[in-house]
């Protein structure tokens, strides 16, 4: 295998890394955010929504840039403008500038979010394998080392603009480093249809297999939301479990998603990625039944894990599918599933917090269920359209790559 092509897929890695430790920095400064701006919890709900506002829009600029400019430009300069603006936050201190920061920030992580996934589909297709579900493991990685370097930065008493400055700063410094590794862009050949007379990218019509794919990333991301937001709530308002047990709702689901990642891309090369959607769903239906029902507390743990662990192979395969739909159009057909997607994901827990005005808490996630069991059902948007490449394709390294 070529060299250049081992080196692009580190260096995926590394930006998916960077990118979940730049969200995860966020995440973990939020309370010192909070208290230096002077805003209620229900006010932060709303500035989460400029936050999810500006990466869509990110998302939408970064995978159309992919296919004008190629990923190698689009990738480190959407890195450094996420790492650059991951301040921003840091130094607001009334409620207007905490928002304008929070748009800004959103906008320069989805634009690195659709860019670097664009790319992993671009290495992926390279390969001629599955290796999507590894690159999105390690953006939890990335969370872990945001925790790390929060604690530290409190441990060495810096203020949060102090703190985010300087992971920013390291950061860009990364981004730009490993800028070299990526795959330049594949030139299309007559063979895929893309010619010099095919139109160009934001011209095409927009497949309904795309749009298949958003609906259906759009349900899987909406039950990662819920389980993210109402996971540990679950254990202790339901159940009363005491605080510390009840963060191991949480603990359990995001660290059986992070073993199935790691899992799944060698589960699809064996069984393909139909049955990695079909029965990753169905086994996370059947893992948050059990919550919805269980009377104790070893057995909501045992289904919140076993929920990401199905959930864990589905949304890699489903941006895997966008971007090999049409190589000349992947990154904004990848950008339109991730999109869609990353609404889900904001919604998830607020449809879940209505529904608990209907209803008690447990009994709301048998609408993941229902989910979990439609995008199990629709599986066959993954069979591979006639004419299409997939990862089972060789695609060959363009001779750049290996200089």
């Amino acid at each position: 295998m070529d060299r250049g092509l081992r080196v692009a897929r580190a260096v995926t890695f590394v930006y998916f890394i960077l990118n979940g430790t730049l969200l995860g920095m966020w995440v973990v400064m939020i309370p010192a955010v909070e208290e230096r701006v002077g805003i209620s919890h229900a006010a932060l709900g709303g500035f989460l929504v400029l936050l999810g506002v500006g990466a869509f829009a990110g998302m939408q600029l970064g995978g159309r840039l992919c296919d004008r400019i190629g990923s190698r430009v689009v990738v480190p300069g959407a890195a450094v403008l996420c790492s650059a603006t991951l301040v921003l936050p840091g130094l607001a201190d009334r409620p207007w500038t905490l928002g304008a920061a929070l748009l800004a920030f959103g906008f320069g992580n989805g634009t690195l979010d659709a860019s670097m996934n664009a790319h992993a589909v671009q290495v992926e297709r390279a390969y001629g394998r599955p290796v999507m579900s590894a690159f999105h493991a390690t953006f939890s990685v990335g969370g872990v080392l945001a925790a790390l370097a929060g604690a530290a930065a409190f441990g060495l008493g810096l203020g949060v603009p102090a703190a985010l400055t300087a992971v920013g700063v390291l950061s860009i410094a990364v981004a730009l480093a490993a800028a070299r590794g990526l795959l330049p862009a594949i030139t299309p050949s007559p063979a895929g249809h893309q010619g010099a007379g095919a139109p160009a990218p934001g011209s095409r019509a927009v497949p309904r297999r795309i749009w298949l794919l958003a609906v259906l990333a759009f349900l899987i991301m909406l039950c990662e939301g819920a389980a993210n937001d109402w996971s540990a709530l679950h254990l202790k308002t339901v159940l009363g479990a005491p605080e510390s047990t009840a963060a191991f709702a949480y603990g359990t689901f995001a660290a059986a998603m992070t073993i199935g990642r790691l899992l799944a891309d060698a589960i699809c090369a064996r069984f393909g990625p139909v049955n990695v959607l079909r029965y990753g769903s169905a086994l996370a239906a059947g893992g948050i039944t059990l919550v919805a029902l269980a009377p104790w507390i070893p057995a909501a743990l045992a289904g919140w894990a076993l929920f990401g662990l199905g959930l864990s192979g589905c949304v890699p395969q489903l941006f895997s599918a966008a971007g090999h739909t049409d190589p000349a159009a992947a990154g904004a057909n990848v950008s339109r599933v991730a999109g869609l997607g990353y609404i889900g994901m904001l919604a998830g827990p607020a449809v879940i917090g209505w529904m608990t005005h209907l209803m008690d808490l447990n009994h709301t996630f048998l609408l993941p269920a229902l989910f979990c069991a439609v995008a199990a059902a629709a599986a066959g948007v993954l069979h591979t359209p006639a004419g299409t490449a997939t990862t089972t394709d060789a695609h060959p390294l363009p001779a750049e790559a290996a200089s």
